[in-house]
């Protein structure tokens, strides 16, 4: 049987038997790609083998493939390569796997080879459909310090490249000192963009930023980049961003340095005012500011990006123990840092510098295409049985116009353009239908007015759920000190240096494990290992017994409301310093036997990912 389709059986079809896959339409969608092909890779009794025949010409989609099926990078150089290693018979490919290319392709892709970056920015402009950002541009292998020797910055190379109008042109021509200053600036440690990521959030370039609120929306900036902890010591990680301690270690590190001249010559980007506000040392018009939000966004991402690169290629050397994280019960989705869906009004965000968080199996089906995560933004659902808050992690999923009837009573995400119809804009609301068939868009909290749904509104997403931030951080290391944050605490020696920690006003208990009992004093070498990768046994300290207040919140943690966090780690030095622990996520009490010390084995769902033995 031959099945001739058209945007038909792309996903959530089952036919196994199928062993030939015939590709005579072009896609320019790497996942639409993906799922065409993966009607054919299904087992079947008498199926050995599956014929993939690929007719499509066209150069943009065609380049597509490689980077979809092969991870090759979007770079004319990294496809070069990869043709290469092609010709030379040498790719990585599975037992009774092979792919042959045309010879006039090979041919082709040797020709991309890059002769500079002009080509690798056309090659993912091609493939992304749009300008790369700095982030995009860096991860996709590309030289910055190219660019900086030929055209002086990312910004003026973008302008050469045309990718920007008359407005951003004059944009950057008015502030280029300051954009070059921070896309060049040194960076021993992560403080300086830490701060203006900060001074961003609080719309520093519209209104004065005070200092003391600026020191303490930085510390929540740390805390959600989380590898930049590794920069603050212990006794930094656990001050409180209100600590006098804090706020003179942040005046003296970030805030001074960009408020001192950057060259012998120069002048300081930023300044403190008698009132004691952050803002910049040089004027421009009013009417740069959102393209200059924006630009000085992109060089923060960028900045970051590299930087936790380098932390993260540090913090790998000398590791004695490794936690290889599976994927097996979990998926990973685009998450989207800049496009924080404004719970109040109507408020601008870029769909762009695309990260990826991995979300655990009790989230449901999720489908990266279709599902992506985001942030709110204010308190107008901050309401009724389920408020949203500022600054949750939405779990969202992307609707079709012929589902568009289903959406009365759900908390969609709105979208629209501005009226200089240049940037989107997004609002979280629950769609209701009026009695004449009208929709309006309603809010949790009271103090919102309804708002009548217009031609210029989308519906974009549905809301499917509110994300735990621990369900985003499983398979993680964290170092002892780092772990109290997680739950909204400091670190105190004498409550966090035990293996288990009780915090009786949030009701969560914590089980800090390590499985390796060497060096340990006889009536300390507690019994903990897993059974299987779904059962872990674990031994109480020698005074718990199940009649006591621990063991009896341990037995009944699920009726009395309390959560069991579990944190393992093989050893416990690993290159000479205290190893980190590895989060398994919540677990669930199964049974118990004996008593001073009490053995327990607790079930670790499908959602934990992690070492296990």
């Amino acid at each position: 049987m031959v099945l001739f389709t058209v945007d038909l059986f792309n996903e959530g079809v089952d036919l196994p038997s199928i062993d030939t896959v015939m590709m005579l339409r072009p896609t320019e969608s790497k996942i639409l790609f993906l799922q065409q092909l993966g009607r054919g890779l299904r087992k079947s009794e008498g199926k050995s083998h599956l014929v993939v025949l690929d007719f499509i010409g066209n150069h943009r989609s065609f380049l597509h493939k490689p980077q979809a099926l092969f991870g090759v990078g979007s770079t004319y150089r990294a496809l070069a390569s990869f043709a290469r290693q092609v010709e030379q018979k040498s790719l990585e490919l599975p037992d009774g796997c092979y792919v042959n290319y045309d010879l006039g392709i090979i041919d082709l892709l040797k020709s991309l080879d890059s002769s500079g970056p002009q080509k690798d920015y056309e090659a993912l402009r091609d493939v992304l459909g749009r300008r790369p950002t700095l982030t995009e541009f860096y991860r996709s292998g590309a030289s910055i310090s190219s660019v900086r020797q030929q055209w002086g910055s990312w910004f003026q190379f973008v302008g050469q490249m045309n990718d920007l109008n008359t407005e951003e042109l004059d944009a950057v021509e008015q502030v280029s000192t300051l954009l070059r200053t921070i896309e060049t600036t040194s960076m021993t440690k992560s403080f300086k963009m830490v701060l203006l990521e900060a001074f961003l959030e609080l719309d520093g370039l519209v209104v004065p930023c005070p200092t003391d609120k600026l020191i303490r929306c930085s510390k929540e900036v740390l805390h959600r980049r989380r590898p930049l902890l590794a920069d603050l010591s212990a006794e930094m990680i656990s001050a409180s961003a209100a600590s006098d301690l804090w706020a003179r270690y942040w005046r003296d590190n970030p805030i001074k340095a960009w408020t001192v001249a950057q060259t012998a010559n120069g002048s300081a980007p930023f300044r403190t005012t008698d009132r004691g506000d952050f803002v910049l040392s040089s004027e421009f018009a009013p009417a740069i500011v959102p393209m200059l939000r924006q630009f000085l966004q992109e060089l923060v991402d960028f900045r970051l990006a590299s930087y936790e690169s380098r932390v993260t290629l540090r913090s790998e050397e000398g590791k004695v123990i490794s936690f290889p994280r599976t994927k097996r019960d979990s998926v990973e989705l685009a998450y989207f840092p800049n496009l924080k869906i404004a719970c109040g009004h109507f408020k601008v965000g870029r769909a762009d510098s695309e990260e990826h968080k991995t979300l655990p199996s009790t989230y449901g089906n999720l489908d990266p295409s279709r599902h992506f995560i985001a942030r709110a933004s204010g308190n107008s659902m901050n309401g009724g049985r389920n408020p949203i808050c500022d600054g949750d992690y939405l779990l969202l999923e992307i609707i079709t116009p012929s589902k568009v009837d289903s959406i009365t009573g759900s908390v969609m995400t709105i979208e629209r353009q501005d009226k200089g119809g240049r940037d989107n804009q997004y609002l979280l609301r629950v769609a209701a239908k009026t009695l004449d068939g009208r929709y309006v868009l309603r809010a949790n909290n009271p103090d919102y007015a309804d708002l009548e749904v217009t031609d210029e509104m989308r519906m974009l997403a549905r809301l499917e759920s509110i994300i735990d931030p621990l369900d985003l951080v499983i398979g993680q290391t964290f170092s002892r000190e780092d772990i109290p944050a997680l739950f909204g605490e400091t670190f105190n020696p004498g409550s966090w240096n035990s293996g288990h920690v009780t915090l009786n006003d949030k009701k969560v208990h914590v089980l800090l494990v390590t499985l390796s009992k060497r060096g340990k004093a006889d009536e300390h070498r507690y019994i903990d290992h897993w059974i299987d990768e779904h059962t872990f046994h674990w031994q109480s300290q020698n005074a718990t017994t199940p009649n006591s207040k621990r063991g009896a919140e341990i037995i009944h943690h699920r009726e009395q409301g309390i959560e069991m966090h579990l944190f393992v780690r093989e050893e416990k030095l690993a290159g000479g310093k205290a190893a980190p622990f590895v989060y398994q996520g919540k677990i669930l009490y199964r049974s118990h036997q004996g008593s001073s010390p009490m053995s327990v084995t607790f079930d670790v769902p499908d959602s934990t990912v992690g070492l296990r033995k």
